[in-house]
């Protein structure tokens, strides 16, 4: 959320990133119900002033036992506390109209975010590795996960329904050792690992910024004030919600956690597969530092490059890309995503995401620190996808596929894989 001083101030600038970014506001309608907001709120307290008065004269008059004058002074009190309370009511209304405006008002976009409409015109800002020549017909990651038998898609759809799955042996345990492996390597960059809830409050939801624009992408508990989350970030950022947070040094957050998505709007979309599922697994890095911008850009590189050292550690083709703003989300301000190759595909898809949201999640999530004059100024988030699973063994099945169907383990992996650098139908339990 922006601080309605800097709506007032950079108008065009907001109406422009709402624009860009696909967001049906007006800002100039915000300001206007704001004026409004203002003079209601002057007259209840004049009003409000005004009866206070009243009451003290009819004390007075009462004491000076001026029982006539008591009596005027008292009606005009009682009609002083009806233009109050209706005064109130109005003031209410337009403060609720006031507060849902702002609650979709977009971030600003950085100026070198590439203009676009869709993730179709995003900028590629880099690649490495090159993709796999295969010597033979590649199958897909559902055919190796079935051939294997370490994916079963039918029996994940007879127990929960579309975009449901079952891991098994070698394939549950590449789900388990690619988010070790994340998780080590945070933590050898000092991040501190958290296990965090997934099912939280909605207001938690709102003051993330995730509430109200994807409140059709998340799953509520029935009859209770809960949500599952998305993302452990929600948590993450959370955990200092409403705190003013030592940031001498930036909190380096880190954790793994499931994750719950409806995927309303994709239907018919990467139906088959591992792709787009609804429940998943993601570890999860959020960074919390002071209002410094090119500090919070430097951190947006680094999150950004410890994800690409992960994928050099699964010896995986990618790309980095600059998302354009008609992708980019109402809270954030800068973003890359980093999109691997997917032989099946025959295409880079999306595995990870890094955002700078400057200080829009901490105002929203009112998380404050104390600069080095000693005053109190909301700080800046940043948030990166370490690893998603099961979307990673996308491409480490399907990269890394052998003639006979097999699997090779790049050497990262393999100390959680129990040391074998193959996985094959001998590896797997019977």
């Amino acid at each position: 959320m922006l601080e309605i001083g800097l709506v007032r101030e950079r108008a065009a600038d907001i109406q422009e990133a709402a624009d860009r970014k696909g967001i049906a506001l007006s800002i100039a309608e915000l300001l206007s119900v704001d004026d409004r907001r203002r003079a209601l709120k002057r007259e209840t307290e004049e009003l409000r002033a005004s009866r206070n008065r009243s009451s003290k004269a009819v004390e007075g008059l009462m004491r000076e036992g001026k029982q006539e004058e008591a009596e005027q002074e008292k009606r005009q009190a009682a009609a002083q506390l009806a233009m109050l309370k209706q005064a109130e009511e109005q003031f209410r209304e337009v403060e609720q109209i006031f507060n849902v405006l702002m609650l979709q008002v977009p971030n600003l976009i950085s100026p070198d975010t590439p203009q676009g409409a869709s993730d179709r015109d995003n900028v590629e800002v880099r690649r490495e590795g090159r993709p796999p020549e295969f010597a033979f017909e590649p199958r897909s990651h559902v055919q190796l996960g079935e051939s294997l038998g370490i994916v079963d898609i039918p029996r994940g759809v007879k127990i929960g329904g579309t975009r449901q799955y079952v891991l098994k042996n070698g394939g549950l345990q590449l789900h388990r050792a690619v988010q070790q492996l994340a998780l080590d390597l945070l933590l050898n960059k000092g991040y501190e690992l958290l296990d965090v809830p997934v099912m939280v409050k909605e207001g938690t939801m709102i003051s993330t910024g995730y509430f109200p624009g994807n409140r059709d992408q998340s799953y509520g508990i029935q009859g209770e004030d809960k949500w599952l989350a998305g993302t452990s970030e929600v948590p993450l950022v959370s955990y200092y919600g409403g705190e003013i947070v030592d940031l001498s040094a930036p909190k380096r957050l880190g954790a793994v956690s499931a994750c719950f998505r409806s995927e309303v709007g994709s239907a018919g979309r990467d139906v088959q597969g591992l792709y787009r599922v609804h429940q998943f697994a993601k570890v999860e890095q959020v960074v919390i530092c002071k209002a410094d911008l090119p500090e919070a850009l430097d951190h947006l590189e680094r999150m950004t490059a410890n994800s690409e050292e992960l994928l050099r550690l699964l010896e995986l083709p990618y790309r980095v890309v600059a998302v354009c703003s008609g992708d980019l989300s109402q809270k954030n301000y800068k973003q890359y995503d980093i999109e691997t190759w997917m032989p099946s595909r025959e295409s880079y898809g999306e595995t990870h995401s890094a955002s700078l949201l400057l200080d829009f999640q901490a105002r929203r999530s009112n998380i404050r620190y104390r600069d080095e004059d000693g005053r109190l100024r909301h700080a800046y988030t940043l948030n990166n996808t370490m690893v998603a699973t099961p979307r990673i063994l996308i491409p480490l099945l399907e990269n890394h596929q052998r003639q006979d169907g097999s699997i090779y383990i790049p050497p990262a992996l393999r100390p959680y894989m129990r040391g074998i650098d193959m996985l094959g139908p001998d590896n797997q339990t019977k």
